[in-house]
């Protein structure tokens, strides 16, 4: 029971280690027929990948993915498809530095997870963290790529980063096409300017900050999501809880709503020509577990980067008193690669509950103002 696995009708499965072989995934629930090709994963995966810019790890990953089973090239249809069977995506480790944590092998770095590792199983992978690495991420964005595949073009989800440490985005500057022009994925082109030299003098101060990545889903129909016990929200706070480093997650205006009156809080609806049209969405596009049409949204917060050669107060394994400092190359935000690994758990969600929809429902939505579902 070690819980590597996640969702329900669309489940993944991932392995490995930061400095191991070979890390990967396991999708099993994809539907069968549909056009997969390394090179569709691929794409994704670049998004993710380290030492594209000085404020990422300079580890060296070209994170080529590797399709070992689960698709059939069918020569009557002339493309390569799902066949409905376990899909096994697999990614090999070439850049790993070991030695880097050989002075560290047997202590503990604050805000890390080796003391809670090594409470639990009474064993680690001191060598970058092991399971616990933001390497794992890279296997979640490949079951990503499936799981948009699942969803189709009519959903669309995009992530930003909106705040680095103190310094957040103008929403006035909102700028989706910018996300893809800087190294932040910021959808404000001046923030991520000033990002640049707040994180250069983070570098210097050996230091490293923490930062709020939010995702949108548009185009997710209403009525995925179940009362009570299968939430959308709840089973989507969890996926993006699970992305190492997390440590919040709010859906809609979160915490703000609890400043907000009645009056202000409530989506006011009217009825439009395709069916309800919402005067605002501080619900983030689910009410009582279940989507509204609306646009989902959701904002996960990243603690600051745990290896940082600044000195700190520890314990080693013996339990003595150590002074802990941590070499390496490492990402001075953690964060700033999590946009695309928020957008690929929002797909493994949305492709879940769209499944589990269909199941039971047949996959229409009841709309006001029209006979059965559409």
């Amino acid at each position: 029971m070690s819980h590597n696995t996640f969702g329900h009708l669309f489940r993944v499965t991932t392995w490995g280690e930061s400095h191991g072989p070979a890390l990967g995934c396991v999708v099993d629930g994809c539907p069968p027929g549909l056009a997969l090709t390394e090179a569709e994963i691929q794409h994704w995966l670049d998004r993710r990948r380290p030492g594209t810019s000085r404020f990422v790890t300079q580890r060296r990953e070209p994170d080529a993915v590797r399709i070992l089973s689960g698709v059939f090239s069918d020569e009557r249809t002339g493309g390569q498809i799902t066949t409905g069977t376990p899909i096994s995506l697999m990614i090999e480790n070439v850049d790993q530095r070991s030695k880097d944590y050989s002075d560290i092998a047997r202590q503990f770095r604050p805000g890390h997870a080796d003391y809670a590792y090594f409470a639990k199983y009474g064993v680690r992978d001191y060598r970058g963290g092991g399971r616990s690495s933001a390497r794992e991420t890279a296997a979640r964005v490949a079951a990503g790529a499936v799981a948009r595949k699942v969803l189709g073009e009519g959903v669309r989800i995009r992530a930003a980063l909106v705040r680095i440490g103190s310094e957040a985005i103008d929403p006035r500057r909102w700028d989706w096409d910018a996300t893809e022009q800087n190294p932040f994925w910021a959808p404000d082109p001046e923030a991520a300017a000033r990002w640049e030299t707040y994180l250069d003098g983070l570098r210097k101060d050996l230091s490293s900050v923490g930062a709020i990545v939010e995702v949108h889903a548009e185009g997710v129909p209403a009525g995925w999501g179940a009362p009570l016990y299968g939430k959308l929200d709840a089973e989507l706070a969890s996926a993006l809880m699970s992305i190492n480093a997390a440590k919040a997650v709010e859906i809609g205006e979160g915490f703000a709503a609890a400043a907000l009156s009645g009056q202000e809080n409530a989506d006011e609806m009217r009825m439009g020509p395709d069916g309800p049209v919402f005067a605002s969405n501080h619900a983030g596009g689910i009410l009582g577990g279940i989507s509204t049409g609306q646009t989902v949204i959701a904002r996960v917060a990243f603690k600051p980067t745990s290896s940082i050669p600044t000195p700190r107060l520890s314990l080693d394994e013996t339990g003595a008193e150590v002074e802990v400092r941590t070499t390496g190359r490492h990402d001075p935000c953690v964060a700033i690669r999590a946009a695309p690994v928020a957008e690929a758990m929002t797909a493994c969600v949305l492709a879940d509950a769209f499944l589990r929809h269909r199941a039971q429902t047949g996959g229409g939505a009841f709309v006001p103002g029209q006979s059965g579902r559409r």
